[in-house]
């Protein structure tokens, strides 16, 4: 995928605020539908993993001000609820991006993961200068 398709802006928004695969997934359900309210056993079904996962995006989502609790607060109950207009415009576009270019935002998503993880094992790594 070129730079045109995929601006620097929203190459940074999915390097920096998403963490996962699932997390994304988690994140287009709940926008799709922004009345609807999710727990984590419906989520859990949706996305083919356990409760305990799902309960996790879904505290992760309200963690990045992505969602937020159903009002009036019920226990375990998450709608879709962007922190701000600017946030909610750049989920939209990463909707939009996902729908065309699913490969693409996949891979990028993945390379942050292995990045990461390549840090943090060169963290462990004994040098000589050491």
């Amino acid at each position: 995928m070129d730079r045109a398709t995929f601006s620097e802006d929203l190459r940074r928004f999915v390097l920096t605020s998403i963490p996962s695969v699932p997390f994304l997934e988690a994140l287009l359900l709940l926008r799709a539908d922004p009345r609807q309210q999710w727990h984590a056993d419906t989520l859990a079904r949706r996305l083919y993993i356990s409760e305990r996962v799902a309960h996790g995006l879904l505290e992760a989502l309200c963690t990045a001000g992505m969602a937020g609790p159903c009002e009036p607060a019920a226990t375990g109950c998450y709608r879709y609820q962007p922190a701000s207009p600017a946030l909610q415009s750049r989920i939209d576009a990463l909707a939009e991006l996902y729908a065309r270019h699913l490969v693409e935002v996949t891979n990028l998503i993945h390379s942050s993961l292995d990045r990461k993880a390549q840090q943090f094992a060169d963290a462990f790594r004994w040098r000589k200068d050491s």
